[in-house]
């Protein structure tokens, strides 16, 4: 939907690049570049962004990197098998799966790694400088969208903090898709201010927290009283046996938990459980139960059944980001870009966990984008 000048091709350097979603924005990219599939999902693609001077999607490039070696193609025929991907898309765009796949190096820390964090990160940063050298000359977007690792403890860095650390001292605006640390762990707040780069997160917003976002403004609108709110997620896959580490559970929680108490006003009572059940692959079932009070107390229940494949809601997201990050950095923005908060459960910056005020929110970034870009037209016009 929005136009572009010609720029040249721009990187999307993915972390954990042989994964289910990576494997997914790479096909899916080629596919709707190709003409195979409409962009459905991606907001970018929408009338709200027409204008914009976002990269097309046939000027991406990616790359990332990853400690696993299922090459590209082969990881897409398996989610064709389990119906994540389009019987036959594999084989439809295998040159650009193959393309990326060239572009993956190893990640780390790898086992009996002896590489210290410094030493890593500046491993990290040059693999991302080479990348962006040789085929990215409009820039690069570095965003995460690996499995979710535990919380932060202490003064060591997680890998996701590394690999943050590693997009700035690369020049690259950076999105963490995932609850893990990243940008997030204190150490790195003075980095991340001083870097004159715009950078978004964290845990893409693309099912039951979606729906929680809607919802939660409903009940307090409505001045219904939430009295318990409980969640149960069914998932296999990678995400499912990382989430199976109470842990990395309680990581990913934090954010499903902070749209709740921000709509509502209040915590309410009930958890979320999440349940490794390596049959169901790619696709997620998350069940909530919601008890409220109505009019003089009488006692409600609303239960609500969502089931979707984890990688197909979150590849049309990651591409969105991609896009709006490399057009941010352009136009010259930096910092925590809040107003991306749509599109995560515990995003950066300040701002409500509303869906309805974050698309509000959206539309206004998209009038800013629009806005530098006639300044920037007007400016090459008078230059001339």
């Amino acid at each position: 939907m929005s136009a572009s000048r010609s720029r040249g091709p721009a990187g999307v350097w993915l972390i954990g690049a042989r994964g289910s979603v990576a494997t997914t924005v790479v096909a899916g990219c080629a596919a709707v570049t190709a003409g195979l599939q409409p962009p459905t999902g991606m907001v970018t693609e929408t009338a709200l962004f027409t204008g914009c001077d976002l990269p097309e999607l046939p000027s991406l490039v990616f790359g990332g990197h990853d400690t696993l070696d299922c090459p590209l193609p082969k990881r897409a025929e398996e989610l064709a098998a389990g119906g994540v991907l389009p019987p036959g898309l594999p084989a439809a765009v295998a040159a650009e799966l193959a393309a990326a796949d060239r572009e993956i190096v190893p990640g780390g820390p790898l086992p009996d790694d002896d590489r210290d964090e410094r030493q890593l990160i500046d491993a990290f940063a040059a693999d991302i400088r080479d990348f962006t050298a040789r085929r990215a000359p409009a820039g690069t977007v570095v965003v995460n969208v690996a499995s979710t690792e535990p919380a932060a403890d202490g003064d060591t860095l997680p890998p996701s903090s590394l690999y943050a650390v590693a997009a700035l001292r690369a020049g690259c605006p950076y999105v963490n898709f995932t609850p893990s640390t990243g940008l997030h762990h204190p150490a790195l707040t003075a980095a991340a201010a001083v870097s004159g780069l715009p950078y978004a997160g964290r845990d893409g917003k693309t099912g039951q927290t979606l729906l929680r976002s809607v919802l939660g403004p409903m009940f307090a609108q409505r001045a219904l009283a939430v009295r318990a709110w409980s969640g149960t997620n069914l998932l296999g896959g990678g995400d499912g046996a990382a989430l199976a580490d109470p842990a990395a559970a309680a990581a990913k929680n934090a954010g499903k938990e902070r749209v709740l108490t921000d709509t509502l006003g209040t915590p309410v009572q009930g958890q979320v459980h999440i349940d490794d059940v390596p049959a169901l692959g790619d696709w997620k079932t998350a069940w909530d139960h919601i008890a409220f009070d109505g009019f003089l107390g009488t006692r409600m229940v609303l239960q609500t059944t969502w089931q979707g494949c984890d990688s197909a809601l979150a590849a049309p997201l990651v591409l969105d980001l991609a896009r709006l990050m490399l057009r941010a950095r352009e136009a010259g923005l930096s910092g925590p870009l809040g107003e991306l908060g749509f599109y995560f459960k515990d995003p950066v910056g300040e701002g409500t966990s509303a869906l309805g005020e974050q698309y509000a929110a959206l539309g206004r970034f998209a009038a800013r984008l629009r806005a530098r870009g006639e300044s920037a037209v007007r400016g090459a016009g008078e230059a001339r």
